[in-house]
Parts: C-alpha cells; structure tokens; sequence
C-alpha cells in the first residue's frame, strides 16, 4: 500500500508554510512549518485507515470517483484530504488530489 500526493498537493502544502506564518496563525515560521509537515506525515501514515466517505460531485473538478477522509489537527482546523484509490501492480495505491479545510470546502460537503 501507497499514499501518494500529485504536485498540486505538495505545491499547497508548501506554499501553506508560507501562509499561515505570514497570516499570523502562528509566531514562528518553525511552528508553521511542523504543523504542516505533521499534517503530511498524519495523511501519509493514516489515511489508509481512516474512516471514508464519496466526495460530492463539487469535488469532480480534482478527479472523478474520489473519497476524502478528515483530519483533526487542533480544535478550529480540520482537514479534509481528498482521493483517489487505484490498483498499481497489484498494490493498493492512495492519491491524494485535493486538500482544505473545514473553513473552505466544509459548505461542498
């Protein structure tokens, strides 16, 4: 089994470092940097066996036929992560196609 993520996802996630330091969520740019890299690892780790639900038709645009699972990170923020599963050479391969937040994609679901 494989959870992969498609350039999209990791240029968000990287340019989310950015923001949420710059936004004032957090006052040190390390502390942005970890939650974000803590919520890569959480995805990468978990995913596979988190709970799973059909993503809406509003989600087509980043792949039909996906699923998205939630991601707790602190009291405010919740993750969806949005994906596809596929068979490759026999092993179950999870891509992530999408990413938000209970603050921007919560009214699609």
């Amino acid at each position: 089994m494989a959870v992969i993520a498609i350039p999209e996802v990791r240029q968000y996630l990287e340019s989310l470092k950015k923001v949420l330091f710059e936004k004032e969520y957090f006052g040190f740019e390390e502390s942005a940097i970890k939650y974000v890299n803590d919520l890569f690892d959480d995805i990468i780790t978990n995913l596979p066996v988190r709970p799973k639900k059909r993503a809406p038709k509003y989600f087509d645009k980043y792949g039909k036929g996906m699923y998205y699972a939630s991601f707790m990170k602190n009291k405010r923020t919740r993750w969806y992560v949005f994906f596809k599963i596929y068979r490759e050479k026999g092993k179950l391969v999870y891509q992530v196609r999408y990413i938000g937040n209970n603050h921007t994609v919560a009214q699609y679901l």
